[in-house]
């Protein structure tokens, strides 16, 4: 028997393992990827967290300035219409309500002297012992005097209503919400001294951010779940839109109304606002399926020959669970919904869905 040589048994044994390589490397099984279709978007819904107001929230002020003497009430105390809230040293507008007293009192003396010298004039005309020129003078002076009179008389009324301005009332029943002002602080005529939260209608505050703030409108419709009721969906509307944005959160204030005005909702407690977009979204898919480079969204989608193609999407805005849709897929196309990282362009996979079962590509029907 003749054995060859050793250096070429090395080879042949070499050319042979690597042959089995490779047969080993072409029978590899493709790689099994879970894959979901495009759904209806139902995330097309975007929620903000609110707060509940009084429909009517009226900042309280004095109409005249002066020292705060007496405080009635503290924030969260509930308040009757004209209930006196808080007072200011009276002092200064009754000295000026006595000085203008004396004034009026003064304007009605000269008033009686007036009339009586045009009385006497008047008597004189009549007898031709005094010229017209000099009845229409007194007459004048007595004119004047009226009118003096009058005027004291507005002063007069003027002076005692700030008498009556130096106690702050409530305009409607309701509740303190904010307190502004301490006993010992000197305060100007307009300065907010309370802000009230009317009995009656609430509604919900909420910010919209600046990207936002053009699908939004007065009067569109809205949901509201309170946090003490989860669950529980309240119908209501847009009432009110800032139409300028916050300058240090640069976000813009809305108000939502309660559709059902017998809601039971307190002030102060945390809502959340739901609002459903206006644009047509009709797909998502899972937010696990979506991957970004250099500010583009893509996904991996399985062709008809089950080997993968990575797809760029136009997406909305994120919900909790899903991406919505815009441009880029159909709903009839399978797309990686898992593992997208480990994937690379034209990959042969296994597709199976959620539950472990392989999924049949259309053109493999």
């Amino acid at each position: 028997m003749i054995r060859p040589p050793l250096p070429l048994l090395g080879v042949l044994t070499f050319v042979f393992l690597a042959g089995c390589s490779e047969e080993v490397a072409e029978e590899a099984p493709p790689q099994p990827v879970m894959v979901v279709q495009p759904q209806p978007a139902s995330e097309s819904i975007e929620s903000y967290p609110g707060e509940v107001h009084a429909r009517y929230e009226p900042e309280l002020a004095f109409r005249i300035g002066g020292k705060v003497t007496e405080r009635l009430v503290e924030a969260g105390d509930r308040v009757r219409k004209e209930q006196a809230l808080a007072s200011l040293d009276p002092q200064d507008v009754r000295l000026q309500l006595e000085g203008i007293r004396a004034q009026v009192a003064a304007a009605e003396a000269n008033l009686r002297v007036a009339r009586a010298e045009r009385d006497r004039y008047k008597t004189l005309l009549d007898r031709q012992l005094v010229s017209r020129s000099q009845f229409d003078a007194s007459d004048n002076a007595f004119r004047s005097a009226q009118a003096r009179l009058q005027q004291a008389k507005a002063e007069f009324d003027v002076a005692n209503n700030q008498v009556g301005y130096a106690t702050l009332r409530a305009t409607r029943d309701g509740v303190i919400a904010q307190r502004h002002i301490e006993v010992g602080q000197v305060v100007a005529a307009g300065q907010t001294a309370f802000v009230l939260a009317a009995d009656g209608e609430r509604e919900v505050a909420i910010s919209l951010p600046e990207q936002a703030f053009e699908r939004h409108a007065v009067g569109q419709e809205v949901s509201v779940e309170l946090w003490s009721q989860p669950g529980r969906q309240y119908p209501g509307r847009i009432r009110e839109l800032s139409p300028a944005a916050d300058q240090q959160s640069r976000t813009y204030s809305a108000r939502v109304a309660f559709t059902d005005a017998e809601v039971t909702a307190e002030l102060g407690q945390s809502a959340r606002v739901s609002i459903r977009s206006k644009a047509e979204v009709p797909l998502a898919v899972p937010l696990s399926a979506v991957t970004a480079e250099q500010g583009n969204a893509y996904v991996w989608r399985v062709k008809a020959d089950a080997t993968l193609e990575r797809v760029r999407v136009r997406t909305g805005s994120f919900g909790e669970s899903q991406v919505p849709v815009l441009e880029g897929l159909n709903a009839d196309d399978w797309v990686v919904l898992a593992g997208v990282q480990l994937l690379h362009e034209g990959q042969a996979v296994r597709a199976v869905d959620r539950d472990n079962r392989s999924v049949v590509m259309a053109a493999q029907e």
